[in-house]
């Protein structure tokens, strides 16, 4: 297939599932499966990190003025009652930390479970459900907190070590993660949403740095080094690559405003429902359809 296409394929799947609960890490790898794409290939490797700085733009202007007026507020809040413990931008960067420390001291257990077809349709199907039921918890039991403003260094530190989930087991997804979990902590499913598209800043930008670091720009500190070491770019490559990155970048835009709208209206059921149907796809026909385990 003609890589142009390709990559317009694999820029729609990022751009469309990066920040809806349903695992972009999951839908990446059926896709290509299904292209047959060779991921021991040095430049598909790269690829499928650095397509992800489309999203995270995206997400960043989205959210530019909700982050320029907490940068203006800081630290004392838009009411003034806020100090640089409370302030949310010291909570998505609490969350942050709890989540990328414990994904630090399991990354080997983490890149482990990248390989496993079964592993991601079982955190599909297991995340599905938790879903689901937090979701239709949460409508009889409304969290009390309304707004990111509101939140605490409890429910901050709790949303990052849920998120972590999301991380040691790739199916479960980041937003997922985040939303059931802040739901849990008391958030109302607007607040949980945001704050989860706010904590997804930091954590995709380190996440995608710390791979394309050690994949990339250092392939001699991998263990994928004799996989990565012999990445040559050329003209056509850098288009194939700059298409993934604008395709993803329109794609997520578009997503972000539409989920916003949705989940406020209609909860986060419909993604629960197909979390769970595709996963038990894999589970039954996975191997056989993608050819992998």
């Amino acid at each position: 297939m003609n890589p142009y296409l390709i990559s317009v394929l694999l820029g729609i799947v990022e751009g469309l599932t990066e920040f809806l609960p349903v695992s972009s890490t999951a839908h990446l790898r059926i896709a290509e499966a299904l292209l047959q794409l060779n991921l021991a290939d040095p430049f598909w490797k790269m690829y499928t990190i650095v397509i992800q700085i489309g999203a995270i733009l995206a997400l960043c202007l989205l959210f530019m003025g909700r982050i320029v007026e907490f940068i203006r507020t800081f630290p004392a809040g838009e009411n003034g009652n806020k100090t640089v413990l409370n302030h949310p931008i010291s909570l998505t960067l609490l969350a942050f930390i709890f989540t990328s420390g414990p994904s630090l001291l399991l990354k080997k257990l983490i890149s482990k479970n990248l390989e496993s077809l079964q592993l991601m349709a079982l955190a599909l199907l297991i995340g599905g459900v938790v879903m689901w039921m937090v979701d239709a918890w949460s409508v009889r039991h409304e969290g009390s907190v309304t707004d990111v403003e509101d939140m605490n260094m409890f429910q901050a530190v709790f949303v990052g070590l849920c998120q972590t989930f999301s991380a040691v087991f790739p199916g479960t997804s980041r937003s997922m993660s985040t939303i059931a979990s802040g739901q849990l902590a008391g958030l109302n499913r607007s607040t949980a949403l945001e704050f989860s598209f706010l904590l997804s800043i930091p954590t995709m930008i380190a996440a995608t740095g710390y791979d394309l670091f050690k994949e990339v720009l250092h392939p001699g500190h991998s263990k994928t080094a004799e996989a990565v070491a012999p990445l040559v770019m050329n003209s056509n490559r850098w288009i194939v690559l700059a298409i993934g990155i604008v395709v993803s970048f329109i794609v997520a835009l578009g997503v972000v405003e539409w989920f916003l709208q949705w989940v406020r209206k209609h909860g986060l059921v419909i993604f629960a429902a197909y979390r769970i149907v595709l996963a038990i796809l894999l589970l039954t026909l996975g191997r056989k359809l993608l050819g992998i385990n």
